[in-house]
């Protein structure tokens, strides 16, 4: 076994508030490696809303703490049998804003040799939240899809990180695909991958284009990782008996709803988290490999916006609550 070191270096946040709280040092502790947890040399790590969520305090941690949900190395050691030094891995775990992070086992997974180290840190998060909430949380299976008219379906940030993902995979299942997005750059984006149709949020009547697309109709699913800003418009233009998907807090989060309000529509409102949906050995290794396989036979194609320095952070998270990317960012160790 190699030799694990006594430091390391990372973000540590110690107050919440700004991107000056994401602080670089050089003599963080390792991780102690506890039963049933894969240590791993971080190389690139995942960049997502979530993290921003943490470090400005809307999602609580007990302070001093490092942020980061996901990441892709290699094994520095294992007390599981399942892994072993020197295995190329992505994860889904806490503390990954890091030079090392100690991941629980059941939620790591070897790469495959197709899978490229850079694509599996960009891939599993997002890959994996679009994919169960399209699966789990709208019910869209090969099953449904194929009786009757496939359903349409309304992705909010079309072409962000995890909105180009639902659209990609939307598109490849067959669903008809509405994506919203804020410039005619991002409107281009979506419709490339796999929006039939696309409305400008700045410039178009969202209300009015989705419900002339539906011929008056409206939506089956929505998915919405905005919040605040497009709460109302969903339920506005949301089918009878649709499914209501808020997922993210991009413009601040959902004020408290009246449940009288989904009445009128009989409407399916869910709120849900990833973990759930992955939170059995079953369900975990079932659903990456069903990403895997969508990335492999090139039916959803991982887009990286950009790569920032890990002691970048904070431009990385700049860019990101500034609306100024398409796709991934990643942080490289």
């Amino acid at each position: 076994m190699a030799p694990i070191p006594k430091s390391m270096s990372g973000i540590l946040i110690e107050e919440t508030g700004g991107v000056d709280q994401l602080h670089w040092k050089t003599d963080l502790p390792v991780p102690e490696l506890k039963d049933g947890e894969v240590l791993i040399r971080n190389e690139f790590i995942g960049v997502n809303y979530i993290d921003t969520y943490f470090r400005t305090g809307l999602y609580k941690s007990t302070l001093p703490f490092i942020t980061g949900k996901e990441g892709a190395g290699v094994v520095l050691a294992s007390s599981s049998p399942s892994f072993s030094e020197g295995d190329r891995v992505g994860y889904v775990a806490d503390r990954a804003y890091a030079e090392l992070t100690a991941a629980p086992a059941a939620n790591v997974v070897h790469l495959p040799d197709g899978v490229p180290t850079e694509q599996g840190a960009a891939a599993l998060l997002q890959g994996l939240t679009a994919l169960t909430f399209i699966r789990e949380a709208a019910g869209i299976t090969a099953s449904v899809l194929g009786v009757g008219e496939a359903p349409w379906t309304l992705v909010h940030a079309a072409a962000g990180g995890t909105g180009s993902l639902l659209v990609q995979m939307l598109s490849a299942f067959g669903a008809r695909v509405i994506g919203t997005a804020g410039t005619d750059e991002k409107c281009e984006k979506a419709r490339k991958g796999g929006a039939q149709w696309v409305v400008n949020n700045r410039t178009e009547d969202v209300k009015a284009r989705v419900m002339e697309i539906t011929g008056g109709r409206g939506v089956d699913v929505i998915f919405d990782g905005v919040g605040k800003a497009t709460f109302d418009l969903d339920l506005e233009v949301v089918a009878l008996k649709g499914t209501l998907i808020v997922f993210g807090n991009a413009s601040g989060p959902v004020d408290p709803v009246n449940i009288l309000r989904l009445g009128a529509k009989n409407v399916k409102l869910l709120r849900p988290m990833l973990f759930g949906y992955v939170a059995t050995p079953e369900d975990w290794d079932k659903y990456t490999k069903e990403l895997f396989d969508l990335i492999q036979t090139g039916k959803v194609n991982i887009g990286v916006h950009n790569v920032y320095d890990l002691k970048d952070v904070g431009k990385a998270h700049e860019d990101l609550e500034g609306s100024k990317t398409t796709g991934k960012l990643l942080l490289k160790v």
